[in-house]
């Protein structure tokens, strides 16, 4: 079997493979062309696994992203996608071949950090990664919907500064522009956890809605002075008549409840579905009824790999000062590594070491915690951190967590 890089030449053969493996077939490209999910794969960066008769058995990708990690820096990662292997070759050694040459891809090219959205969970932390990100489904009934007036706003003495003095408007396809596209870059460099998403995927219309061309409603709120700071992608479906958004996007709190209540108002439906929200999101402690908002699939969504730990645990920002000694194992690449992390005034130093350490940690569990999602002292608890001191993942808590909770929503 062979691992080779693909060209422009292989994007039919790819595409074709791919869709085998997961027992699809491929879509028509929508009216005027483009509008396919897998439209804006780099084949520059995919991968073919052929067998030894020639035939493609297996199909590996990835795009480049920016990653906004802890402390607000951007970070160029891999997005792993389009992984796949034919139904007649799994069990082969295909799939563990074609992800052990894309690391080493990745770090030719002097990337220190890669992601991806997992299929199925079993799979993809034996190849390094762990899940760092968690989001979230809440349906609202909308007999239950009202939202109840800010107890901060209703105390007589309280300002009204914060009351919202901006506007909610529906968006034509034809008037939409590049505002999704602003607003979305906005916010994704300011959430912790967030993927970019370039401006390929937009001309393209590659992904998911609002995106892609399905049919969608958009609307867009303008802060006081019209500059859009948030928008909201929904569809109404039959027979139940419920309002599905697909997501929620906005640079501030004042446009994400702007926009919330406009569609938990939405007359003729029955419930209103956020598809991808936080699991911290405050919409349910908003809801006058706080039963009301129904809490459903709190899944894992970003994984997150380290290539070059101390690259990786440099380039985040930190919140606490402190000292930690990590034991780091990596049994899919055979590598080990022990590293003082020292953290001084919101940034870190990581240098390899001899002394003992303070906790020895898998280097997927190092990308569970890489972003502040999940919390160490969870890991030790569940046996999957040693912790070789009192204090040591109470410290490691501290540490690593964000001011800001990761959170990613794009679909990739």
């Amino acid at each position: 079997m062979e691992i080779r890089p693909t060209t422009d030449q292989d994007l039919d053969v790819f595409v074709e493979t791919l869709h085998t493996a997961f027992g699809w077939f491929p879509e028509t490209p929508a009216e005027g062309g483009g509008g396919l999910w897998w439209s804006a794969l780099e084949m520059d960066r995919s991968l073919l696994a052929v067998s030894a008769d020639g035939r493609p058995v297996g199909t590996a990708g990835a795009y480049p992203f920016e990653l906004t990690l802890p402390g607000g820096a951007l970070a160029p990662t891999s997005g792993v996608t389009a992984v796949g292997v034919l139904p007649s070759h799994r069990r082969q050694g295909v799939l563990s071949a074609m992800m052990r040459h894309q690391l080493a891809d990745l770090r030719a090219r002097g990337e220190f950090l890669s992601v991806l959205l997992a299929s199925e969970a079993v799979i993809y932390r034996r190849f390094g990664y762990g899940p760092a990100t968690y989001t979230a489904r809440l349906t609202v009934p909308r007999r239950q919907a009202d939202l109840a007036l800010p107890r901060a706003r209703a105390a007589a003495d309280a300002p009204a500064s914060d009351a919202d003095t901006g506007s909610v408007e529906l968006l034509r396809r034809a008037d939409r522009g590049t505002i999704l596209e602003e607003v979305y870059d906005r916010y994704r460099r300011a959430q912790t956890g967030a993927v970019s998403r370039p401006h390929r995927w937009w001309a393209l219309r590659a992904g998911q809605p609002p995106i892609s061309p399905a049919p969608r409603h958009i609307i867009v709120h303008r802060d006081a002075d019209g500059v859009p700071d948030g928008y909201a992608s929904y569809s109404i479906g039959d027979p139940d008549h419920t309002l599905t958004v697909d997501e929620i996007i906005a640079t501030n709190d004042t446009a994400t409840t702007a926009l919330a209540r406009f569609v938990l108002g939405h007359d003729l439906v029955s419930q209103v579905v956020f598809k991808h929200l936080p699991t911290d999101h405050p919409l349910r402690w908003q809801l006058a009824d706080f039963r009301a908002g129904q809490v459903g699939n709190d899944t894992d969504w970003l994984w997150v790999r380290l290539l070059d730990i101390p690259r990786a645990l440099t380039a985040r920002g930190w919140s606490l000062d402190g000292e930690l000694v990590l034991d780091v194992d990596d049994p899919f690449l055979g590598e080990h590594g022990r590293y003082l992390l020292t953290v001084r005034d919101g940034r870190a130093e990581c240098v390899p070491t001899g002394r003992e350490p303070d906790l020895s940690l898998d280097v997927s569990d190092l990308g569970s915690v890489y972003l502040g999602g999940t919390a160490p002292s969870t890991l030790v608890r569940a046996g999957h951190i040693r912790a070789h001191r009192p204090g040591a993942a109470a410290l490691a808590d501290a540490l690593f967590r964000s001011e800001q909770p990761p959170h990613c929503l794009h679909w990739f």
